[in-house]
């Protein structure tokens, strides 16, 4: 499914209960878990800071899609499906705010209990709590969800919940988890992110199949009718158990809420214009720049805004599938690097409002681009000789920089230096594996026109070095099928970035994750650096040792030449319907779509 990113959601506490008395070990807050430091908001807080309690309710919102969908699941393997039931129908135990780095408040759970080491955790379930039949939400629906996700959730349920070493559920309304030793420092709110699954409404056994049955929930609103591949509406529910809840009020205020899927990007844009569906996030220069000269913008029917937020842009970038022979040498991908002219596709396909990727996590603090390595980051890199190249560890490293001319000739000879060092050289105008003569060819898959355009360029400025690209585009369905199974050579793909980078890391890049069907490493890393830094990552206690994890994991990345880095966009573009607002004060972080609001549009004039 082709759609403007999403984001995960959050996690919490523990405690030791012994008989019927539980002995608290923690001096943290037990209405919250944050990542690293204290929650911004006290016990007690009236509503989230960028939402607005007096957001007028009713109304329907409706998003529009690219793609279809063949199952209302996305927490499994199989099938293609929208975040519309994690996200409205069902709910975790713990909310994450959108105003901070990573800090998630009790939702489900009225109470959260943490040690200071972070080896047990414990939740307090909200005795208000329903599912939408009326029956209470209890630790028995909290332990059958974990255990469900962990065997039979997606690769990153499975082997971030898999790190528990014991559940317990010492009364119906209260649950335990003892987590090991404690480094997987994130893993509190990973627990906290699940949704939460009715135990005596789902089917453990078929929960990995695809279904269009949605899951029961105790969340704001209910599946109201499914168009398969098509669409799908959500209805807002008059018993809402969480209607004044602190996390909720100026939040969920569409009685109705729609998702509307459009089979390419083009008839997407169009349906939007014609006013077909409300809320619109864009990602194409080229549209934003041009494309909204319509009169619905001019007479102030679609309104546009360009927000910022602080957190780090991630990568976009042509993956190299490193499982493929052909792109199993770091100097082969570092040379292909060298082809793609930014400056040239930046100025004449994109207006110039690009910036050059370089880091994982641009923008920020995050980053190691034109920062050298401190003692922390050295000493996490000393068992690890010569993972990272010299100009990467100085900060000297830079992306390649081409004269824009579409045709650079400096570019090329540093391309051709490494790929003649890597056993390929030119004869006759074709690139050719020195010893045994076989062409250097590949295939760049594609899932949009706009992708396709990127595409083709670059396998232009490949050609001039007798490097054969074939650009193949296909439907959504079977690029994500591809996708899972690893069955491609190249593909374009963004890696979002958050302000504090966790589990999701290790889906991304881990080694036990290089060959898992599914998984999100689909670059293929598989670097004993990596993992080891990974870990120090989700170990890091303190803010400075995070920071220097989060550095040493963007050198290591940019030393293995994963990709070819692409470009990012400083803001994030939104258009919406004139009647769908969004409040004055926006969240510092990511854009929440929970609060957007539908205004009653005035009377028409009498005639």
């Amino acid at each position: 499914m082709g759609v403007a990113a999403r984001q995960i959601f959050t996690l919490l506490a523990l405690v030791l209960a012994t008989g019927a008395v539980a002995r608290a070990e923690s001096s943290h807050s037990d209405h919250a878990i944050a990542m690293h430091g204290e929650p911004a908001l006290a016990k007690g807080f009236a509503h989230l800071p960028y939402a607005d309690p007096a957001a007028p309710k009713g109304g329907r919102i409706i998003f529009g899609l690219q793609g279809t969908f063949d199952s209302l699941n996305p927490l499994v393997v199989l099938g293609v499906a929208p975040d519309a039931v994690p996200r409205y129908v069902q709910q975790s135990l713990l909310f994450r705010s959108a105003d901070e780095p990573f800090t998630a408040y009790g939702l489900l759970a009225s109470k959260v209990e943490l040690n200071d080491d972070r080896t047990r955790l414990a939740f307090e379930i909200d005795p208000r709590a329903t599912f939408s039949d009326g029956k209470p939400v209890t630790a028995e629906d909290v332990q059958f969800t974990f255990e469900m996700l962990k065997s039979k959730g997606k690769p990153f349920h499975r082997a971030s919940l898999g790190r528990v070493t014991k559940v317990e559920t010492p009364s119906p309304r209260r649950i335990v988890f003892e987590l090991g030793d404690g480094s997987n420092r994130e893993l509190p709110l990973v627990i906290g992110a699940m949704p939460i699954f009715a135990r005596h409404a789902t089917n453990a056994e078929t929960f990995g199949e695809t279904s269009f049955k949605p899951a029961l929930g105790s969340g704001p609103y209910l599946v109201s009718e499914v168009k398969p591949g098509e669409a799908l509406t959500l209805k807002r529910r008059s018993d809402f158990w969480a209607e004044d809840h602190p996390l909720t009020r100026g939040l969920f205020n569409a009685d109705e809420i729609r998702y509307d899927f459009y089979r390419d990007a083009n008839s997407l844009f169009e349906a939007f214009k014609a006013g077909l569906y409300d809320v619109r996030l864009e990602g194409d220069p080229t549209r934003w720049m041009t494309g909204y000269d319509v009169p619905a913008v001019r007479d102030g029917r679609i309104v546009r805004e360009a927000l910022r937020f602080e957190t780090p842009k991630g990568m976009t970038g042509l993956v190299f599938n490193t499982r493929r022979g052909i792109f199993a040498d770091v100097r082969v991908r570092e040379a292909l690097g060298f082809l793609f002219d930014f400056e040239w596709v930046n100025r004449n396909l994109f207006h110039g409002v690009y910036r050059r990727a370089g880091s994982f996590f641009s923008d920020s603090e995050l980053s190691a681009l034109g920062v050298a390595a401190d003692a922390r980051e050295k000493a996490l890199l000393a068992a690890f000789p010569g993972a990272v190249r010299d100009d990467i560890l100085t900060g000297a490293w830079t992306p390649s920089a081409t004269d824009g001319s579409g045709r650079d000739r400096e570019q090329a000879r540093k391309a051709l230096d490494l790929l003649k060092a890597a056993g390929y050289e030119l004869q006759d105008g074709v690139l050719r594996k020195r010893a045994s003569g076989e062409a250097f060819a590949f295939e760049i898959t594609v899932t949009s026109r706009p992708q396709e355009r990127l595409a083709l360029n670059y396998a232009q400025s490949l050609s001039r070095l007798g490097i054969t690209a074939s650009v193949r585009l296909i439907d959504d369905v079977q690029y994500w099928r591809r996708l899972s199974a690893f069955d491609f050579d190249m593909i374009q793909w963004t890696w979002p970035a958050s302000a504090s980078p966790g589990n999701e890391q290790i889906g991304r890049w881990g080694s036990a994750n290089a060959e898992r069907k599914g998984a999100l490493n689909y670059a293929g890393v598989a670097s004993p650096a990596v993992d080891a830094v990974l870990a120090a990552l989700l170990g890091a206690r303190e803010r400075e040792d995070f920071v220097a994890a989060v550095r040493t994991l963007d050198r290591l990345l940019i030393s293995g030449f994963y990709v070819v880095p692409l470009y990012y966009l400083p803001e994030t573009w939104l258009a919406l319907s004139r009647d769908v607002v969004l409040p004055e004060r926006k969240p510092a972080y990511f854009l929440s779509t929970e609060v957007l609001a539908r205004v009653p549009s005035p009377p028409a004039p009498a005639n």
